[in-house]
């Protein structure tokens, strides 16, 4: 692939937030770009307000005219999508130079200094975080981000001078191998993704093999007491973080009133007193890594103490619509046992007098199968939980496998119920709400601004 030769670029599921980041960058560059995804989305609509061509029908005959040119034409495919889709199907009969979103951001990414964040959960706030930091200090940086952010309403950031390229580096499919990180960050290794690991060692050994890329003169950044023993190259600085322990942590720890105060400690100084833009607790530990990050990379005091309190967070992270005194509604994107457990711990903090009531919607029959009791325990923290049917995304129905086994496996005495998605607002509507969050990955989101309205009427 020679990006000065592309002209057009086409994208096989041009929905998807990872897609849609490239979209931008190639929109950015003047190309041609133009693509399928099977649902119109609100970030579709974005995209095609911005210049790319989308249609919605599995269609040949609907592929532009610029895009089938296999010279000067790049397709680029999501892993989400079948094998045998029809366009797909098409390009590859066709002779079209055929990558996956992984390796056409590897190879842009390859020639700068690439920091990046990878995790079973929390790479999308720390590497958000991370790319604010930079993005408005001196230091500044490209970013591909795997949300939407609330500072910039983008997932795309671009600098022209920068040398530094923040990504979220996915394991889903090892996409993350076609990476080259000059720094990394690694989050969690909890085990996921298991239709595509088969076991939770074969996972653990994908982030071991993702430790290898890291180039010579860089740095590995690991949460302290994860489950990975890296296998970084020679010259490569391994430091640990965490919360209150490692390389980097945080101490004076103050939260009250809304707020969290931290002072940062790194292994060669301390910045005190800073101020969390989004504060709740788990941001305490993604802070530090994205401190951590920017630190090495040349971001100054006071820009980090500037940055992390004027940081919004992520659409769909921890993302508050109502904080009165009456009531509360928020989104979070949590679809792991692990990430539900720390959101609801945090919200508890937050609001250990209230009740709190979830909406979980399941993401993936497979990691409902393999996750069932793990979601019940997690959610079981709550006060109350409604469960809906498990959004498929990319998986066909599982026989036996459906939320009630999530429902039959809640503590004994916990509020409970199960509805049709469809059936949400009914549901909501004679309850009494104190604390209500939704959960997960698939499209629960579409119903927000509809529960936002109604919680606001009354």
């Amino acid at each position: 692939m020679n990006i000065e030769t592309i002209k057009s670029v086409y994208f096989v599921g041009a929905g998807g937030i990872g897609m849609s980041a490239l979209i931008r960058y190639f929109l950015s560059k003047g190309l041609f770009v133009a693509g399928y995804d099977r649902t119109p989305s609100k970030l579709t609509e974005q995209l095609i307000e911005e210049g790319a061509q989308i249609h919605y029908e599995e269609n040949v005959a609907l592929i532009p005219e610029k895009c089938m040119d296999k010279t000067s034409t790049l397709v680029v495919l999501t892993p989400a999508i079948s094998p045998e889709h029809a366009e797909l199907t098409f390009f590859r009969l066709n002779g079209f130079e055929i990558q996956k979103r992984a390796q056409v951001l590897g190879f842009i990414t390859h020639s700068s200094k690439g920091l990046c964040v990878a995790g079973t959960h929390g790479k999308t706030t720390t590497s958000a975080m991370t790319a604010h930091l930079l993005h408005q200090s001196h230091v500044e940086c490209t970013a591909f981000l795997g949300g939407i952010s609330k500072n910039y309403g983008t997932n795309l950031l671009l600098s022209q001078k920068s040398p530094y390229t923040v990504i979220e580096a996915d394991e889903f499919d090892r996409s993350f191998h076609w990476l080259s990180p000059y720094m990394s960050v690694i989050t969690a290794t909890d085990p996921d993704h298991l239709d595509i690991y088969g076991t939770a060692e074969a996972y653990l050994e994908s982030f071991e093999k993702y430790t290898t890329l890291i180039q010579p003169g860089g740095c590995l950044i690991i949460r302290k007491g994860i489950a990975l023993k890296p296998k970084v190259q020679n010259g490569v600085k391994i430091y640990s973080y965490s919360k209150e322990e490692g390389d980097f942590h945080a101490e004076n720890i103050r939260i009250g009133n809304g707020e969290i105060f931290i002072d940062f400690i790194a292994p060669d100084c301390r910045i005190n007193d800073i101020q969390l833009g989004v504060p709740i607790s788990i941001n305490i530990e993604n802070g530090v890594a994205a401190m951590a990050l920017a630190h090495l990379n040349g971001v100054n005091t006071e820009e980090i103490k500037r940055g992390m309190a004027s940081f919004l967070g992520v659409e769909r992270r921890f993302d508050f619509k109502i904080k009165n005194d009456k009531i509360v509604f928020l989104s979070d994107y949590a679809h792991h046992p692990s990430e539900i457990k720390q959101s609801v711990t945090s919200i508890r903090e937050l609001y250990n007098n209230k009740k709190i009531t979830a909406i979980f919607q399941p993401h993936l029959y497979t990691r409902t199968r393999d996750f069932y009791k793990d979601f019940a325990e997690s959610l079981s923290l709550l006060d109350e939980v409604i469960l809906v049917d498990i959004y498929p995304a990319r998986e066909l129905p599982i026989p036996g496998i459906t939320s009630q086994l999530i429902y039959d496996n809640l503590r004994a005495g916990i509020e409970k119920s199960m509805c049709k998605k469809e059936e949400i607002l009914n549901v909501l509507r004679d309850k009494d709400i104190e604390v209500l969050i939704t959960l997960g990955a698939g499209d629960i989101d579409n119903y927000v601004p509809a529960i936002e309205q109604m919680l606001k009427d009354r």
